[in-house]
């Protein structure tokens, strides 16, 4: 067999693969999260999230909002030097962002199994 008979019937395996492959994963909510950063802010992000008092103080200032924490926790970086510590039945994490006025935050937030405390926010200096 030639090579461009070969060739042309890879093509048209890999083509047929193609369709297949994208007609199973359509219309599903799949997400290719490998990284460590990406698992944790998903995983932050798919719970009920709660406000503890000291953040609900801090909220209550004004200079930074909800809007802040949910664009941290899409956005942000995990500190693992600070975070993955036990505290009590869940963990805590540390998340470096950014609020709309570009002013550094850091988000002290505690992973339980069932819910997401956020802790703390902290300017960054």
């Amino acid at each position: 067999m030639r090579l461009r008979f070969r060739f042309a019937y890879y093509l048209v395996g890999f083509t047929m693969g193609l369709f297949f492959v994208t007609a199973m994963f359509i219309g599903k909510d799949t997400r290719c999260n490998y990284f460590p950063n990406a698992r944790v802010l998903n995983d932050l992000r798919n719970k009920p999230f709660v406000f503890s008092n000291e953040a609900a103080k801090v909220l209550s200032q004004g200079w930074v909002d909800t809007t802040d924490i949910k664009n941290s926790l899409k956005y942000g970086d995990v500190d693992f030097g600070k975070s993955n510590i036990k505290v009590g039945s869940g963990k805590r994490y540390i998340i470096e962002g950014k609020t709309t006025k570009n002013q550094e935050i850091l988000l002290e937030i505690v992973n339980y199994s069932d819910k997401a405390v956020l802790k703390n926010v902290v300017k960054k200096e």
